[in-house]
């Protein structure tokens, strides 16, 4: 399991998740067990976890207990596979993080560390399109727009031109093709800063990240009992913007709605006003987790 991945602030998420030892909770994003591990352990033989990941690779991580349910499917489904239990959450959790393994499995092309790996990108291996299918078909203009929206790069406009230059030459069919297409754009001694931005784009555009996660919290409010906890660990500030506003608003644009009466129509309130940072500690042992942000929200009780 460590192998696979390490996983981020487990303390701190599995002790803000757990309202009842007795309780039926969702890991809505299973990938190396390490976080559903540890609240099984903390959870008492009549309780229930029901799990999800969409990549084929992390059901191999499946501890044998009859407590756990694990679904291979996207956790933007989590609302129709809790009607099909028939259940309600007192708490769900979703660390938005890529696994490890996805990172350091060069064939999956995640990373540009792996100068010639096929840019796939896709958290389930086996269906959809691929970052070499976006490089390689996407009008400039729309390489522009999720290259700006999805990884914040300086100059988004250069690189889909670069890009587009590239594949009129050659189709771009590995992370080395891409890289050698937008060099040209990256600053000396900050490479892996402007290639990370570019890679992150292209994955979040591959798997529709952002679309699942609104549909995600969507359906896993929907999915809470009345005091159940939603707990979210994020990684960048575009998930976490959104994770933010739609626990205050109910909404991942923040648009503040109100009823007749002038109240706030979200159905959930932050436990933490500021977001949760791992510890020091925890950095020093596995880099991964120094951008994390945990932010914890308790579903409201309905009012009539």
């Amino acid at each position: 399991m460590s192998e696979y991945h390490i996983p981020v602030m487990l303390e701190e998420s599995i002790s803000a998740l757990i309202t009842s030892a007795d309780g039926v909770y969702a890991d809505a994003t299973f990938g190396g067990g390490g976080h559903t591990a540890e609240l099984l352990s903390r959870l008492h033989d009549g309780a229930r976890v029901i799990a999800f990941d969409r990549d084929a690779d992390a059901l191999g991580n499946a501890p044998d207990d009859p407590r756990l349910t694990l679904v291979h499917n996207n956790f933007r489904f989590i609302e129709n596979y809790a009607r099909h239990y028939g259940v309600r959450f007192d708490g769900i959790l979703a660390d938005l993080g890529v696994s490890s393994h996805q990172f350091d499995t060069a064939e999956r092309g995640f990373s540009f560390r792996y100068e010639e790996a096929p840019l796939d990108m896709r958290m389930n291996g086996q269906a959809g399109t691929t970052a070499a299918d976006i490089v390689n078909t996407y009008a400039v203009e729309d390489l522009e727009r999720i290259l700006r929206l999805w990884g914040e790069v300086d100059g988004a406009g250069k690189a889909a031109r670069l890009i587009a230059a590239a594949r009129d030459a050659q189709e771009i069919r590995t992370t080395g093709d891409l890289d050698r297409a937008v060099a040209r754009l990256l600053p000396k001694g900050a490479e892996h800063k402007v290639l990370a931005k570019i890679y992150q784009a292209l994955r979040i555009e591959v798997n529709q990240e952002m679309r699942s996660l609104e549909k995600f919290l969507e359906g896993a409010t929907a999915s809470l009992k009345e005091g159940g906890r939603l707990v979210v660990i994020t990684y960048h500030s575009l998930e976490d913007r959104m994770v933010k506003n739609f626990i205050r608003t109910g909404n991942v644009e923040g648009r503040e709605d109100k009823d007749l009466y002038g109240r706030a129509s979200s159905p959930l309130e932050a436990v933490n006003r500021k977001p949760l940072l791992p510890r020091e500690e925890e950095i020093a042992l596995n880099t991964r987790a120094r951008s994390a942000k945990l932010r914890i929200a308790e579903k409201k009780e309905a009012t009539a």
